[in-house]
């Protein structure tokens, strides 16, 4: 397959270029929400280069800090020869916007052998970041969003093959309703479950290989990292389960109740502005593109349906129902997550057909 090199590789081509990048491709930007997932995927093409991540003689590990010190030194790392011949590997972890012009420049200056692989958090479209990688030739950039219900059972069902293990409809339902926000802590609880069925590295053959509800519960916690925006869409889809659901994870995540109810409040401000202007002639996408920030790209469909689905007046509503919400929370002595829960559930369950609406926009 053919790519155009100076610019971001689609999620839908992500997994073919990173089994077989370009030769011509000299450095490659990592970045999004799921930080294992880049990591991994940081690895993978270390590995590709390299042969052994871990060799110091072929990869060389930098953090953004020395790079912000010493900007000349990833030039320097990325033009030097390997000690007894092979291609080199450059990792610069941690970047941000202070790494930009580092990276600027050496992507400026004259090709190396080198493959550098800088990875990043999430970066908004307007990162000096990213922009340094989408306008430069040779270069590839690649978004690492979190792992969702589409991506999960591919995942888990290929490490338990490689397991030789299978599982019970239900117990993969459990997986993929239990893993994901971050693909390290994926893995990490997929082991745990492996080595609870007798299927670690190192291990025989188990003599039970089908994994059943019960092996997956017992082993295997809530550990998906869903945000409060999760738990603010659900809100939005009048999704009364998978609301508690996000909010039962934000609380054990060690999240106030009053930060919770901001959250949930600040995507109904949101939706208010869009919705307003909607009733007042605007289009739904010219509406949210006044927002800031604007809406994640993934998430725009939902976002658009919940304006349509929502009134002014009812988001007016269920705005002041949190506000009262986050005062009772505040009084001394105040059951926080209980006046949260019911605060919550409340304006999720609101009646009308317009909610009916959301949900079946989903």
């Amino acid at each position: 397959m053919d790519y155009a090199l100076d610019m971001k590789i689609a999620p839908r081509d992500i997994e073919r270029f990173l089994r077989a990048p370009p030769p011509a491709v000299r450095a490659v930007l990592l970045y999004g929400p799921d930080s294992g997932l880049v990591r991994e995927r940081a690895r993978a093409l270390t590995a590709l280069v390299a042969g052994d991540p871990a060799d110091p003689f072929r990869v060389a590990e930098l953090t953004n800090a020395e790079v912000k010190s010493d900007p000349a030194r990833l030039g320097d790392e990325a033009a030097a020869m390997a000690f007894g011949g092979g291609r080199r590997a450059v990792r610069l972890r941690d970047a941000d916007e202070a790494s930009a012009p580092a990276v600027a420049g050496l992507l400026a200056g004259t090709p190396s052998d080198s493959l550098v692989v800088v990875e990043a958090g999430d970066l908004p479209a307007r990162s000096a970041l990213r922009k340094a990688f989408e306008g430069a030739a040779e270069t590839a950039a690649l978004p690492c969003y979190r792992d969702d219900e589409r991506v999960l059972p591919a995942l888990i069902g290929e490490t338990l093959r490689e397991a030789g293990l299978s599982a019970a409809p239900d117990a993969l339902a459990y997986l993929v309703a239990n893993l994901g926000g971050d693909r390290m802590t994926t893995r990490c609880e997929l082991e745990k479950l492996l080595l609870y069925m007798g299927a670690g590295r190192g291990e025989p053959q188990p003599a039970r290989r089908r994994i059943e509800i019960e092996d997956a519960q017992a082993c295997i916690g809530d550990n998906a990292a869903l945000s409060m925006d999760d738990l603010a869409y659900a809100l939005g889809d009048g999704d009364l389960l998978a609301m508690e659901r996000a909010l039962s994870r934000s609380l054990r995540e060690g999240a106030n109740p009053v930060a919770i109810l901001r959250a949930a409040a600040r995507h109904l401000q949101r939706l208010h502005l869009v919705a307003g202007l909607v009733v007042q002639g605007a289009a739904p996408d010219a509406a949210m593109k006044k927002l800031r920030p604007p809406p994640f790209w993934k998430s725009v469909p939902r976002f658009r349906a919940q304006t349509q689905a929502w009134t002014p007046d009812r988001l007016s509503k269920a705005l002041a129902a949190l506000l009262e919400a986050e005062r009772a929370c505040k009084r001394s002595g105040a059951p926080g997550e209980l006046l949260c829960a019911q605060a919550l559930s409340a304006v999720t369950r609101a009646p009308g057909p317009e909610r009916r609406a959301g949900r079946a926009s989903r």
